[in-house]
């Protein structure tokens, strides 16, 4: 054992949306803890990327696909021997004000950032039922809490993330299996930098630390959530390195 606080030395784990963002950076977190890790991805060349610099196991995946999730959980209990922990961190967002919102991109949003979800810790929560135990953490929003302009659609998706979480927790906590969620505030990535740099701006000023976050700031909080002792109490819980954005 490495004697850390923080200390993933022999678990695996599997992590949706990590090739970039706040899921790369929470990959980078679990490695330099110990964890074997699988990456799984949509974005080949992005997958590609992160082969080359850290040693991991990367899948192609349409978290949206049931086929292919189910496949692509197969192979990762097979190549890991188990799945001790599942990181939800595959999403997208768009903007657009809720009276222009076309019902595809409402259905494309809900697809990979709600729906993805549950197809990945039904297919992997039975893994872990299966083997006694296990930590889920999904990626939500503190928009899932406060709402937000033009972000109807994600946030509603984002809503759903953290009530699935406290009924997985419900269900599953007294069989080992531990499912939180995270709520992180505005932060630098790929996803936001498709927003308009006028909506960038506003919720910058918003904050009270007065700028958003970085990933590497929020995976530490998915370290503490996968690790033991420090995340054996928690579960059916939202954490939230928001920047102030929302305080409970």
């Amino acid at each position: 054992m490495r004697g850390d606080v923080f200390d993933l030395d022999g678990a695996t784990a599997l992590v949706t949306g990590g090739a970039s963002g706040i899921g790369l950076a929470i990959v980078e977190a679990f490695v330099a803890a110990g964890a074997q890790v699988a990456v799984a991805d949509r974005d080949v060349d992005a997958l590609e990327a992160v082969a080359r610099r850290l040693d991991v196991l990367t899948v192609v995946l349409d978290v949206t696909d049931e086929a292919d999730v189910e496949a692509v959980v197969v192979t990762v209990d097979a190549e890991l021997d188990g799945i001790d922990v599942l990181v939800n961190a595959a999403g997208v967002l768009s903007q657009a004000p809720l009276e222009e919102l076309s019902t595809a991109d409402w259905n494309r949003i809900v697809a990979v950032d709600l729906t993805g979800v549950f197809l990945m810790m039904r297919a992997v929560g039975r893994l872990m039922l299966r083997d006694g135990g296990g930590r889920i953490i999904n990626l939500a929003s503190q928009l899932a809490i406060k709402g937000g302009s033009e972000v109807a659609h994600y946030a509603a998706a984002k809503a759903g993330v953290i009530a699935l979480t406290k009924s997985a927790a419900i269900e599953w906590s007294g069989r080992g299996v531990l499912v939180n969620a995270i709520a992180p505030g505005p932060v630098v990535s790929p996803m936001t930098d498709r927003m308009t740099p006028q909506w960038r701006a506003d919720k910058a000023a918003e904050l009270p630390i007065g700028r958003f976050g970085v990933p590497h700031e929020v995976a530490p909080t998915a370290l503490l959530l996968a690790s033991s002792p420090a995340g054996d109490l928690y579960t059916g819980q939202t954490l939230g390195p928001n920047s102030g954005d929302v305080m409970p």
